[in-house]
């Protein structure tokens, strides 16, 4: 048994290999010219140059599997060119879907987000069924995203065999970019972090989420979107944990939202028009803290026994690795 792992080198995408590796199964990876290799070190892989970019270069990738799991995508809060969210989120993983098909792979997992996933309008758990209200797609990650979920879905409807995963927000270690989340841990165990927004946020682990994926392809439903998550918290709970873990004394300031809203705004233009540098205050982060992003996981936990490491357990091994590393 081959897979084809597409986003192998990144946080979610390295522990899937891992554990397709530890279950037996033999894994070829998507890697680009440019990609940083250092999760990959080690590992049993076969490794094939080429960009969702590039429809010829996914051929040949996926020639001789019979599954995939397509965990890339361009993730970020902010891009100098915005385009780019849709030319590899949306366009590139459709015509990765549809090569697959066209050359026999028998299983597919897709790596959507917990962004594409709607929020009650006033206030509750979120889940597969919710919809999702427009302003609550804030940024062009989070509207390529949904945009390419949606493409899957027609996919999955036209008898291409693919489940969805909707991961929330994992933790834990070789976060090496590091993600939004991550980053979050690192400006905490600095310092940096002198005020909260009370928001709320679904942390999981990044082994379980890995694990998820596996367990999709086994055992999800064709057309289905999986919650992978974990524990419900508020911004300030997960402030009080990495306290614990980290010496480094919680913030006590609380603001609001909106009075946040008019540095983001600073942020991002300075980001577009001077430094061409990821903003600090990213405003789409700014707008969804609004929103306590909170959601029902039973659905994965009943039908894939997704694994539920305590969330206080994989905030200890980030941060662990993020010393190790030299990130704080």
């Amino acid at each position: 048994m081959k897979a084809l792992v597409t986003g192998a080198t990144g946080f979610i995408g390295a522990g899937v290999t891992r554990v397709l590796l530890d279950s037996g199964i033999d894994v070829r990876v998507l890697v680009r010219p440019a990609s940083n290799l250092k999760n990959l070190k080690g590992l049993k892989v076969e490794s094939v140059l080429g960009d969702l970019q590039d429809p010829s270069s996914l051929r040949q990738a996926l020639s001789g599997c019979r599954q995939l799991y397509h965990v890339a995508a361009h993730y970020a809060l902010w891009d100098q060119d915005s385009s780019v969210f849709y030319r590899v989120n949306v366009e590139g993983t459709r015509r990765l879907l549809q090569t697959a098909a066209e050359v026999g792979i028998e299983r597919m997992v897709y790596t959507s987000t917990i962004g594409a996933i709607g929020l009650p309008e006033g206030g509750g758990l979120g889940t597969e069924e919710t919809p999702l209200a427009p302003t609550q797609l804030a940024g062009d990650y989070k509207r390529s995203k949904y945009l390419a979920e949606q493409e899957v879905l027609k996919l999955a409807k036209a008898g291409i065999p693919v489940t969805i995963v909707n991961p929330t927000a994992p933790v834990g270690e070789r976060d090496v970019k590091p993600t939004p989340t991550g980053q979050i841990i690192v400006d905490f165990m600095l310092g940096r972090m002198w005020a909260y927004i009370e928001t709320g946020m679904n942390l999981i682990d990044v082994e379980d989420v890995a694990i998820g994926h596996l367990r999709a392809m086994e055992r999800g439903r064709i057309g289905e979107r999986y919650i992978l998550g974990n524990r419900n918290l508020t911004f300030h709970d997960i402030c009080e944990m990495l306290s614990q873990i980290t010496g480094v004394k919680a913030p006590r300031v609380k603001l609001p939202w909106r009075a946040v809203l008019p540095l983001a705004y600073c942020n991002k233009w300075i980001a577009d028009y001077l430094t061409h540098q990821p903003p600090r205050i990213p405003l789409e982060g700014v707008r969804m803290a609004k929103y306590k992003m909170h959601y029902d996981c039973s659905k994965a936990l009943n039908e894939l026994d997704l694994p539920q490491t305590p969330v206080e357990v994989s905030l200890g091994k980030a941060v662990k690795w993020f010393r190790e590393h030299g990130y704080a």
